[in-house]
C-alpha cells in the first residue's frame, strides 16, 4: 500500500517543518537526508542511486528540494523522478523560487519537467523567507552590527515563514483536490528592507541600519565576507538588483486560500523569535 510521504531535503528550512507538520497530523512520512540521524530519517542521495529504492518504497508523494550547491539541477534529479513515477509515485510538490517561471533556469526547468511528465504536480514559489533575518544571511550583522547589507534599494517584499510554505505543502502533498499547478506564496504586505530595519528596531528595542549598497560593493562583501565564488556573489548580488526593479513587489493570498488562515504578518515573526538577535 502506497502512503508514505517522501520528504527530500528533509533536514533543511522547509522540509523539517513540513516533517514536523505531517507528524502532528499523524502521516506516514519519510525524511531523505545524507546523514541520517533519527527513526524516521532514511539515506538518500541524489547521485547515489543505491539510495533511491528504499526511500520510494511504499510512497505515494514527495516533496521535493533541489541537491544543495548544484547550479543545474535538472539534470541530477531527471533519473531519481523517473524512477519514482515508474513506481508508481502519483505526486510530487516542487519547492521552487517567485522569481522563477517554468523553464527559467535552475528550479524552473524542473518546474517545466514536472509539468510535462508527471502524473500530478505542485510548485510551490515561495518568496524570500522571514527566516533570512533569523537564521540566515542576516543575523550575523543584525546581532554584530545592528546592520543589515543588500543592494535591493527601496525595493519591496513580502517576506514568508518558512512554517507557511510547509503548511502550504503539507496541503499540496495531501489533498486530492488540490490541482496541478503552481503557486507564487507570499507574506501579507510587501517590505522594504529599510522597513523590516525598522520593525526589528522597534521590537528590539535597539537600533537596526539597513545599508544601502551597490550590486558591485554586495558581490564584493558576498567574497570577502563569506567566501563565495565571484560568479555566484555576482548572481546573488543580481538578485538584489531585481528586488529593486520591483522584481518581488506582490502579495497573493495563496497561504490563506490553500490552509484556510492567513500568512504570518513579518512583525509577529520578530515578536516570536526575538530572543535570536541578543547581541553577541
Amino acid at each position: 500500500m502506497r502512503d508514505t510521504i517522501l520528504v527530500t531535503g528533509g533536514t533543511g528550512t522547509t522540509g523539517r517543518r513540513v516533517s514536523a507538520q505531517l507528524s502532528e497530523r499523524g502521516l506516514r512520512y519519510r525524511v531523505a537526508t545524507r546523514n541520517p540521524g533519527a527513526k524516521d530519517h532514511i539515506r538518500f542521495d541524489w547521485t547515489v542511486e543505491t539510495t533511491w529504492a528504499a526511500a520510494l518504497e511504499g510512497v505515494k508523494s514527495i516533496y521535493l528540494v533541489a541537491p544543495s550547491g548544484v547550479a543545474e539541477p535538472l539534470p541530477v534529479m531527471t533519473p531519481f523522478m523517473e524512477l519514482a513515477i515508474r513506481n508508481g509515485v502519483k505526486r510530487f510538490v516542487l519547492l521552487s523560487a517567485s522569481s522563477l517561471d517554468a523553464g527559467d533556469p535552475m528550479m524552473g526547468i524542473v518546474h517545466a519537467w514536472l509539468r510535462d511528465h508527471a502524473p500530478e504536480w505542485v510548485v510551490l514559489r515561495p518568496t524570500w523567507f522571514m527566516q533570512n533575518f533569523s537564521d540566515g544571511q542576516h543575523l550575523a550583522t543584525i546581532c554584530d552590527e545592528g546592520a543589515i547589507y543588500t543592494a535591493t534599494d527601496q525595493g519591496r517584499v513580502a517576506f514568508i515563514d518558512a512554517e507557511d510554505i510547509a503548511a502550504v505543502a503539507v496541503e499540496a502533498l495531501t489533498q486530492p483536490e488540490c490541482v496541478s499547478g503552481d503557486m507564487i506564496l507570499t507574506g501579507p504586505a510587501a517590505l522594504s528592507y529599510d522597513a523590516v530595519a525598522q520593525t526589528l528596531s522597534d521590537v528590539l528595542k535597539h537600533q537596526v541600519k539597513h545599508h544601502h549598497l551597490s550590486v558591485g560593493e554586495l558581490a564584493a562583501r558576498h567574497m570577502d565576507q563569506s567566501g563565495l565564488p565571484e560568479d555566484y556573489a555576482r548572481t546573488l548580488a543580481q538578485m538584489d538588483a531585481a528586488i529593486a526593479a520591483g522584481s518581488e513587489d506582490r502579495v497573493t493570498d495563496a497561504v490563506l486560500r490553500t490552509t484556510g488562515r492567513p500568512a504570518r504578518a513579518l512583525e509577529e515573526f520578530i515578536v516570536a523569535n526575538s530572543g535570536v538577535w541578543i547581541k553577541r
